[in-house]
């Protein structure tokens, strides 16, 4: 066990014998904290929170009340294996949050970026891949294998289905069920949701120079408007990537996108 001592830990909570936790780091009361976890400086785990398995925490990160961090995964061939979590820097969990371990079918780590916030009851399954700056609204959940890109907003009530990418800053409105794959940028809404346009209002579109954004509603109009196939619109961002620098964006989630897109 490795305990700075400038952590923290309430009286009635339990730690382990191999855990690790940096200066600052606060554990309050009736926590269990398992062998094998890491948790970085400045950290806060709320009261009756469990953190277990091969899971690593970065620094300045807030745990809310009840958390579930590092939990065998609900996949039924998962058999013990040694298989993480790893959660970034700065990162909002809200109470009766759910974050699993990943698994040895996937890649064998479920990934949280920087500066994510997770409200009440979010559930992220495991070999999920969240990137930084995204939003989660109360009691919803990302399926197994998840891509969850930069910036990327789901509501409140929404089911993310198993496989699925969405793309950096893309917006699923609250009560949606997903189940193909949302571009970057795009709002989508419904059960099944489909999309509803660009959000124009989105604080990385606003800050695009007016080519980027025509760019953006270029390659909007070739999905939805145009009907072009998939593979002509991967053939335009691939020739737009020296013009414009936001293709790359599209570039990163067409190659990770194998469900097909919402229409």
């Amino acid at each position: 066990m490795s305990i700075s001592p400038l952590a923290r830990v309430a009286s009635n909570s339990v730690v382990e014998p191999g855990v690790v936790l940096g200066a600052h780091v606060s554990i309050g009361p009736f926590c269990v904290i398992s062998a094998g976890v890491v948790i970085g400086e400045g950290t806060i785990v709320g009261s009756h929170s469990v953190i277990n398995g091969l899971t690593t925490i970065g620094r300045d990160n807030t745990i809310g009340q009840y958390a579930s961090i590092g939990e065998v995964n609900q996949d039924l061939k998962y058999a013990n294996e040694p298989t993480k979590l790893v959660i970034g820097d700065r990162n909002q969990i809200g109470t009766k949050s759910t974050l699993h371990r990943g698994t040895i079918q996937g890649q064998g780590t479920t990934l949280i970026g920087n500066d994510n916030r997770f409200l009440d009851g979010v559930h992220i399954g495991h070999d999920c891949v969240v990137g930084n700056g995204t939003l989660m609204g109360d009691n919803s959940g990302l399926a197994g294998h998840v891509i969850l890109d930069d910036g990327a907003q789901v509501g409140f009530l929404c089911a993310i289905h198993q496989f699925c990418v969405l793309g950096a800053h893309a917006r699923v409105a609250d009560q949606s069920g997903v189940v193909q794959d949302i571009p970057p940028f795009v709002m989508a809404y419904g059960n099944h949701a489909s999309p509803t346009g660009v959000d124009v209002n989105a604080a990385a579109f606003l800050a695009l120079e007016a080519r980027q954004q025509d760019f953006v509603h270029t390659l909007y109009s070739m999905l939805y408007q145009q009907s072009l196939s998939i593979d002509e619109v991967k053939i335009a961002v691939k020739a737009s990537l020296s013009d414009f620098a936001i293709a790359a964006v599209y570039e990163r989630f067409f190659a990770h996108s194998a469900r097909g897109i919402i229409r």
